[in-house]
């Protein structure tokens, strides 16, 4: 049995360490991560073959197996967005609302590490490095716990995390990592309040409910998409393909991408049957609303392409190559179907009318909303922040994709000249 007492020991000495090292230091360690997952590349591979050869024999879904491959493509663009990350401001040290009290006292906020992060997650080794990179950025210690699904992959991910911090100098105990699939440890991991400053999970509904339900350490939730666009009727249809396409298709597996799509129904008739057939040549099937059905009139698709839907399909995260298709009346019922089914992580409008979007801006209360452009740059990478160590769906303390300054807070620092406080 593993001793997390002392593993988050370990990496409390290692945050100490890391709140006093220079940017230079810590750009250097992220710096040769890069470059050593490019020179490990093959073992990070057969390692990861591993875990790909047992998913398949457990049944895991398409889906998921996606979410879980590590090829030499993913593996360069992980290299480039640890470069971007080094290349990124360093939060810590920031100063901020600064100003001079009536009584000459002169006050700012500082930008200071979280301290111990704890990150639980499902499926993607990737987060592995992204979330080792931004806690080391921000001056934070994590301890990592993957699913057992990912177990080889993320060994060899974390002994490369490692191998970087040796060779420039940096604690190698400020990445800790659950090496046991043990659900015991789990439930140990979440009564530790007194040794962890937070914890993230990343994965399914199931994990983050069990998370909140069960935690007894701040928890940052999120993650979940069940994604909207509406298109509009005033929408350039032909660019408004392209945009569902892309968030369809892209990469289907993955939090940001379309689960449905919301069309006005003046232009249902004309846009159902050129979506459906342009997107099944990508092997999207679709879940029709009775609207939605009737639009198709006398055109023809086969039935592993076009099915009713069901009331809880607009509830569902596809996490696949399948789309929900609802027609409404106008903007009043796309945003209540959105307030409704949504999950508070990116939805959008596709419009030519400016005052549509100025609305739909202010009455969607998503994490990332979208005006003419899919819903997959939710994303810490895209959106020029580095890697990402989760994308918030809740209100306090951040929202949508967490990066370094959402892994600092702060403290306050006065500046006297001998003052006292008066009666």
């Amino acid at each position: 049995m593993l001793d997390l007492i002392r593993m988050a020991s370990e990496a409390r000495r290692g945050a100490d360490h890391l709140r006093g090292a220079s940017r230079a230091e810590k750009d250097r360690a992220i710096l040769a991560l890069a470059e050593l997952i490019i020179a490990r590349k093959e073992m990070l591979i057969k390692a990861n073959e591993k875990d790909l050869a047992l998913a398949q024999e457990a049944g895991l879904t398409p889906a998921l197996i996606d979410r879980l491959r590590l090829d030499s493509g993913r593996l360069e663009g992980i290299a480039g967005d640890l470069r971007t990350v080094a290349r990124l401001e360093d939060p810590v040290g920031q100063i901020f609302d600064r100003k001079t009290l009536p009584n000459g006292l002169q006050v700012h906020k500082q930008r200071v590490p979280l301290g111990v992060l704890a990150v639980i997650y499902e499926s993607r080794p990737n987060v592995t490095v992204d979330v080792a990179s931004l806690a080391l950025k921000s001056g934070n210690a994590v301890i990592l716990r993957g699913g057992s699904e990912t177990l080889n992959s993320n060994r060899a991910l974390v002994s490369v995390v490692r191998e970087a911090l040796l060779e420039t100098g940096l604690p190698m105990e400020a990445v800790q990592f659950i090496d046991s699939p043990d659900q015991a440890l789990v439930m140990e991991l979440l009564g530790m309040y007194e040794q962890v400053d937070m914890l993230i999970p990343r994965g399914g509904a199931g994990l983050h409910k069990f998370c909140r339900e069960n935690s007894r350490i701040p928890v940052i939730t999120g993650g979940i998409g069940v994604c909207h666009l509406y298109v509009d009727e005033s929408a350039d249809q032909e660019a408004a393909l392209r945009i569902v396409q892309n968030a369809k298709v892209q990469r289907p597996s993955v939090c940001n991408a379309l689960d449905t799509a919301l069309l006005h129904e003046g232009i249902a008739a004309a846009f159902i049957p050129k979506m459906i057939a342009r997107l099944q040549e990508d092997g999207v099937s679709f879940k029709l609303d009775p609207q939605a059905w009737a639009a198709l009139g006398t055109t023809e698709f086969p039935e592993e392409v076009v099915s009713p839907a069901r009331p809880e399909d607009f509830d569902t995260e596809w996490l696949s190559l399948v789309l929900g298709v609802r027609v409404i009346a106008g903007l009043d019922e796309a945003i209540r179907h959105i307030q409704t089914h949504s999950t508070g992580h990116s939805d959008g409008i596709l419009t030519r009318d400016p005052d549509q979007a100025e609305r739909f801006i202010r009455e969607v209360d998503s994490a990332a909303v979208y005006v003419n452009a899919s819903t997959r740059f939710t994303d810490g990478a895209q959106l020029g922040l580095g890697a990402e160590v989760a994308i918030s769906t809740q209100r306090l303390h951040a929202r949508g994709p967490m990066a370094l300054e959402a892994l600092t807070t702060y403290k306050w620092v006065i500046h006297g000249e001998n003052h006292v406080r008066p009666d």
